[in-house]
């Protein structure tokens, strides 16, 4: 008969979770009233913890720890005997580092088995419960090293095209103020303020979310469309500025540029939190696996690598501020800087033109032209505004009317695609053939032994794009999982889908991207977020 639509997910979920018999012939020796075993295997630095779970009671004391080492090649499990003879059979629970735990069907002879080896990598020791536990990624990191990785990735963020000119200009105008040391500190000790306020507390909403039972991750708030279009008509408007139809001043609205030029706490810790803000579309190097730790740690904890995020963010302002050889290193003011300053303008139109894409991708057509209707509307209001500026004319609107326009045009943004509405295939997509994302087809995959690579993506992460415009769009790396027969699998968390914010959630990340390679025998390998034609052509089947 016919597949049941409800069981046969299930189905295929509990044969892709079966044991995989190991290959590899392992050993066991009885030393006195000790039960020695011995498994060899591969990627024996990876392992964290390992269990051993006998086919018969009369072979081990099942409530005595098992003591996990690293012996050459094999990994060797110590425990109390109780009557082991023969054949022993049963499952070997292993969990490696940045993997899903994973169990072996093995059968064990009796013969020689090594000393006492190695001790497991960091976060492994002995076992002294079935399983081991997970523990976390902060158990196997160590919260030093998850915050390091979390300050250089917001280090990195600073080379983002929607965060660079807003720096830039930060920075600029230390030079351009001529400002004392005193006041130098003081304007970065305020922009790292309102960086690491703003990113602690989208951390925060995010902790808050998944505490109240919401499957959500970083930059989870980029799913909902008027997001998208809010951020639209603010990056619009800051490009604007920079191009010099306008300035921003206590009449229009501030934003925190007026004072960033001119110097200042309050414009400090504004841009600081403008800057913040607009970077949660990125992700780079060294924050996923901050990110994905901070899900599991304590609040406290969590919350500090969330403000070291944001720490890193804003240390090279930090830095300008606080040493004064970096200060007297910039540039002298002069007529360059107005240059510069419309040069800086078009890095932040290409971000809203991804912006209107994303919206498109989101909402449909016609939601985008709503969207861009909007910025139209934003932009005309600017531009009678530069205007009367630019004529000398005083300026009575209240900043509320600048406020209300944006929130206006948000509004007229749909929530939800129409009907039938589809993202558009990317490149690397059609050419590598890839297939939808449920958990359903990939346990089925899974328990067929074929291999799969999985990537899960986002229209508005800027890395995925990079990945798929680049070394996955690749020619090399569509014949060469062909020849080897890996499907290959996307998933799409452009809009919110639970499956993929579970599947992220069991695998410990705060969001995308996320490359994992599914080989035939079992094994889970995740990719760096930075991909290459030579990574992917050399995955192994």
């Amino acid at each position: 008969g016919a597949d049941d639509a409800t069981m046969a997910p299930q189905i295929a979920e509990g044969r892709a979770a079966l044991p995989r018999p190991l290959a590899a012939t392992a050993s066991w020796a009885r030393q006195g009233s000790r039960f020695v075993l011995s498994v060899p295997m591969a990627g024996l630095e990876k392992v964290r913890k390992a269990w051993f779970f006998p086919e018969s009671d009369a072979t081990i004391t099942m409530v005595t720890p098992q003591q996990v080492t690293i012996a050459g090649d094999a990994l060797r499990i110590e425990t109390d005997a109780a009557s082991p003879e023969g054949e022993v059979k049963g499952v070997l629970r292993v969990e490696m580092a940045g993997e899903a735990p994973m169990g072996f069907a093995i059968t064990a002879r009796q013969g020689s088995v090594p000393g006492p080896g190695a001790a497991l990598g960091a976060g492994g020791g002995g076992n002294d419960a079935a399983g081991g536990g997970d523990g976390g990624s902060g158990d196997r990191l160590g919260l030093p090293l998850i915050l390091l990785g979390a300050v250089l990735g917001g280090l990195i963020l600073n080379v983002m095209p929607c965060v660079f000119p807003i720096l830039s200009l930060k920075a600029l105008a230390l030079a351009k103020g001529n400002v004392d040391a005193a006041e130098a500190r003081k304007e970065a000790l305020a922009y790292t303020a309102g960086v690491v306020l703003v990113v602690t507390a989208l951390g925060g909403i995010v902790l808050a979310l998944r505490a109240a039972g919401s499957q959500v991750g970083w930059a989870f708030q980029l799913q909902d469309p008027r997001v998208i279009a809010f951020l639209l008509l603010l990056v619009t408007g800051i490009a604007l500025n920079l191009a010099g139809l306008f300035e921003i001043t206590l009449t229009t609205g501030n934003l925190g540029q007026d004072k960033a030029r001119s110097g200042g706490a309050s414009g400090a810790f504004f841009t600081g939190a403008l800057a913040a803000f607009v970077a949660t579309p990125c992700t780079g190097p060294f924050m996923a696996g901050a990110l994905g730790a901070a899900l599991v740690l304590p609040t406290v904890q969590a919350l500090s690598v969330f403000a070291g995020l944001g720490l890193g963010l804003a240390l090279p302002f930090l830095l300008i501020g606080f040493v004064p050889a970096l200060r007297r290193r910039l540039p002298k003011p002069g007529a360059w800087m107005v240059r510069l300053r419309a040069i800086l303008s078009v890095p932040m139109f290409l971000t809203a033109l991804a912006l209107a894409w994303v919206l498109g991708q989101q909402v449909g057509v016609n939601g985008m032209a709503l969207g861009l209707a909007g910025t139209l509307v934003f932009g005309l209001f600017l531009w009678w505004l530069g205007s009367r500026q630019h004529g000398g004319k005083s300026l009575a609107i209240p900043g509320t009317l600048s406020l209300a326009t944006i929130v206006a045009a948000v509004l007229l943004v749909p929530t939800t695609a129409p009907e039938g509405a589809a993202n558009a295939t990317t490149a690397a997509a059609s050419e590598l053939n890839a297939v939808k994302f449920t958990p359903a087809a990939l346990a089925n995959l899974r328990a067929q032994n074929k291999p799969v690579f999985l990537y899960m993506t986002a229209d508005w992460c800027l890395t995925c794009k990079v990945n798929e415009k680049g070394a996955m769009a690749d020619p090399a790396v569509a014949q060469s999982f062909k020849a080897k027969g890996i499907t290959v699998m996307e998933g799409d968390w452009t809009r919110n889908d639970p499956a993929i914010s579970a599947w992220l959630a069991d695998h410990k990340r705060a969001g995308v991207p996320v490359y994992v390679y599914y080989d035939p025998t079992g094994g889970e390998t995740e990719l760096p977020q930075i991909l290459t034609v030579d990574a992917l052509t050399g995955l192994k089947v």
